[in-house]
């Protein structure tokens, strides 16, 4: 240590010295909260541009006349895309960094929007949702942690990356609303209701990536190069039962979503004869509203109670769900929905809160990535199981063993959660 350091400073080298240090530190946090405002709006735009084609896929269906199973299957390749991508890449950005996996993940979902304006037959869909499907896999457990890393940076606090946390899911919840109610609305009072939607969402990309660019990384690279491995579906040493009730209670979760961006188009045309594709959009919209609002208005609960809560809302919202569909009422229908939609979301956020708290934040984006692994096999091999049931089973049959098999899976999960909650 200099001697200018160890002995006590002078009036006027105290002066010189420490405004620098103060004025650095302001412009990292001002760095740093821009920083998270910038990966929010992308993480928002690449979640809506995940939904766009859910109020869509009625209007390819009726243009090309395929089966709801092809929906389905389209719908499919989507929730494949993501697992892979999370199986082979989303905890990379532990070593290479946060901010150059969104910014590869922004540019996978400008390269699908282009898919879906030049390739719109049926292959083109296909190919073009497994893309979409890449980079969501890619960004979802980066831009969590990434969040919470700014957030703190940010604020100089570690407790604000609690608020980082309700942020994240509400922005990944919200997000996924906001894109089902933007296509369903542009499809119904625009032009070309197949290609404005993506026109829109290639602008919205394309300034997400520039202004991606400018926000700061977190994460310190190693020094040695790491050798590659697929991510590790091991729970983390000692924390098997957490980690696997996380990530089941999460698979519920999204198994009810993936209810309403695939099939319940198809379930409102067919059972309460409603085409119009701003109300396909607008229940998409309000399902996964419902989530993202649900998480803001009860963040200050601890994770037990949003877990119980989410677990009584779920099921409550289901169950009526299911009776509206015996007794044709499309408002209960709905209703149930948006009911179920806001425990989704109390579910799901303490579902990847819960297993991101079991490691520190060296491993949080593996654990996160290994979480949201299981859970969006939830969002896909429930829905692909209803798309081939409903080739031999009408569609009420079918949506009743839906609403049984996730009420289930919800209340067998959520309850041994609870149990291991703080």
């Amino acid at each position: 240590m200099s001697s200018i350091t160890a002995s006590a400073p002078t009036a006027s080298a105290a002066s010189e010295r420490v405004p620098a240090p103060r004025g650095r530190r302001a412009h990292s946090r001002r760095r740093h909260g821009f920083g998270f405002w910038a990966v929010a709006f992308a993480f928002l735009s690449v979640m809506a541009f995940a939904t766009v084609p859910a109020p869509l896929y009625v209007v390819y269906q009726a243009r090309d006349g395929f089966p709801t199973f092809t929906t389905t299957v389209v719908f499919a390749a989507y929730g494949v895309g993501v697992v892979v991508s999370l199986f082979l890449a989303g905890h990379l950005s532990d070593v290479h960094g946060r901010r150059p996996l969104v910014l590869v993940s922004i540019a996978l979902e400008l390269v699908a929007a282009v898919l879906f304006l030049l390739w719109s037959d049926v292959a083109g869909l296909l190919v073009a949702r497994l893309v979409t499907g890449l980079g969501v896999g890619l960004l979802t457990a980066t831009a969590t942690a990434h969040l919470g890393e700014l957030r703190v940076r940010a604020t100089g606090s570690s407790a604000s990356a609690q608020g980082a946390s309700v942020a994240a899911g509400a922005v990944n919840l919200g997000g996924l609303s906001l894109g089902a109610l933007v296509g369903g609305a542009l499809a119904e009072f625009v032009p070309q209701p197949l290609v404005v939607p993506y026109v829109v969402f290639v602008v919205a990309l394309a300034v997400a990536f520039v202004v991606v660019l400018a926000a700061p990384e977190t994460v310190d690279r190693p020094a040695e190069p790491v050798r590659y491995r697929p991510q590790r579906m091991a729970a983390p040493e000692g924390q098997a039962g957490t980690f696997w009730a996380a990530g089941t209670a999460a698979f519920a979760a999204l198994a009810v979503q993936g209810l309403f961006t695939s099939v319940a188009p198809t379930f409102l045309g067919t059972t309460f004869h409603v085409t119009d594709r701003l109300a396909a959009g607008a229940t998409t919209f309000g399902v996964f509203a419902a989530s993202a609002v649900s998480q803001i208005v009860f963040a200050r609960l601890s994770q037990q109670r949003q877990i119980r809560l989410g677990l009584v809302l779920l099921v409550a919202g289901l169950v009526v769900l299911a009776g509206a569909a015996v007794l044709l009422q499309v408002a209960g229908f709905i209703g149930g929905g948006v009911v179920a939609g806001a425990g989704v979301g109390l579910l799901f956020r303490a579902s990847i809160a819960r297993a991101g708290s079991l490691v520190g934040p060296e491993r949080r984006g593996g654990v996160l990535a290994a979480t949201f692994l299981i859970a969006y096999a939830g969002l896909t091999v429930p829905v692909v199981a209803v798309g081939a049931a409903l080739l031999v089973v009408p569609t009420l049959p079918v949506l009743l063993g839906y609403v049984v098999f996730v009420v289930v899976l919800a209340l067998v999960a959520g309850v041994r959660l609870a149990a291991r909650a703080e």
